[in-house]
């Protein structure tokens, strides 16, 4: 990990450091992910356990997949299942995954890839290694981001993009210590691939052992951090951090966050998701895969689903051996 590098972080565009008046941002928790399993066993971190959703918003849940190596025959996927109301992204670090939607999107995404799929008004969407990867077995790793969408977006039509890891914008930190992937959004005036519906960035950074990154942050943006492996600290109070644990920033135009210079043998560096997004601020009624707004839109979307309204599976789909539960 990770999959997108390059040989030479010094030839990539530098990310200034904000300036001697940016207010740093304080460090208001941080929250240990519990583990699990998800359908037939594969295995998750639920990355923001313990974080209320006024604070989370407009992020709903984040789950970190593996990482782990699988066995032949025992890479996971999940069955047909239904989404509306919010949009899933699906970033995969190590490994490949196969998407198909009711609505005919879908791909191949694999070391470094993201699926941003919005649901919308609602389809219905499968996720599974391929068989090849069923057979061989192999390192498996990514993450599922839900993005909830305001009221004025929910109904839209289904929406599937499909970004390559080559299309993410790579960064440098001023000193060359650190790799930024610029998923999606906006930082000092570069732009990640990934097209929203509600205002976020998100990035995967890879920090080398003892070095430090501050980068300036949208004050109407909220901002997390969230450690995929490694061990350093948060903000400018030096908040201990390590793998599986994310940290929630009050309020400011900077985020500050920290390799120790020691990491675990098996690591090279420190890796880290950042995400920030403008609060949608509406209220949510949320069961399962449907993501409204009041209950009577949620029990109308059940009804919707079970009417077949949001779609049927496709002719065309091969049963798969391996689907496991939702991530």
């Amino acid at each position: 990990m990770p999959a997108v590098t390059v040989p030479d972080i010094t030839v990539l565009p530098r990310v200034p450091e904000p300036g001697e008046a940016a207010i740093e941002r304080a460090v208001r928790s941080v929250t240990t992910a519990p583990s699990g399993y998800e359908g037939e066993g594969f295995p998750v971190r639920r990355a923001f356990a313990g974080i209320d959703l006024r604070d989370l918003d407009p992020f709903l849940m984040m789950d970190q997949m593996g990482e782990v190596e699988y066995a032949p025959g025992e890479p996971k996927g999940t069955p047909w299942h239904p989404h509306r109301g919010f949009e899933t992204v699906t970033y995969i670090i190590d490994g490949t995954f196969e998407h198909q939607d009711s609505h005919g999107g879908g791909g191949t995404i694999t070391d470094g890839d993201t699926q941003w799929m919005t649901a919308g008004s609602g389809l219905l969407h499968i996720e599974r290694p391929p068989e090849a990867l069923v057979a061989s077995g192999g390192l498996f790793h990514g993450l599922q981001l839900w993005v909830n969408l305001p009221q004025e977006h929910k109904w839209l039509p289904p929406k599937y993009q499909d970004l390559r890891g080559h299309e993410s914008a790579l960064l440098s930190s001023p000193d060359g210590g650190v790799l930024l992937r610029l998923i999606a959004g906006e930082l000092a005036g570069h732009t990640g691939p990934g097209t929203t519906f509600t205002p976020i960035t998100m990035i995967h950074a890879t920090l080398a052992p003892g070095a430090g990154l501050r980068l300036p942050w949208r004050r109407d943006f909220n901002a997390l951090v969230y450690v995929l492996s490694g061990a350093g600290t948060a903000g400018a109070e030096r908040a201990p951090i390590r793998t599986g644990q994310a940290v929630l920033y009050g309020a400011g135009d900077a985020i500050t966050v920290a390799a120790d210079a020691e990491q675990e043998s098996r690591l090279s560096a420190m890796d880290v998701v950042i995400l920030g997004g403008a609060p949608i601020r509406e209220p949510i009624a949320w069961y399962g895969p449907f993501v409204m707004n009041t209950k009577a839109e949620l029990l109308q979307a059940f009804d919707d689903y079970q009417k077949g309204k949001l779609g049927v599976v496709p002719a065309t789909s091969v049963p798969h051996g391996s689907a496991g539960g939702d991530a």
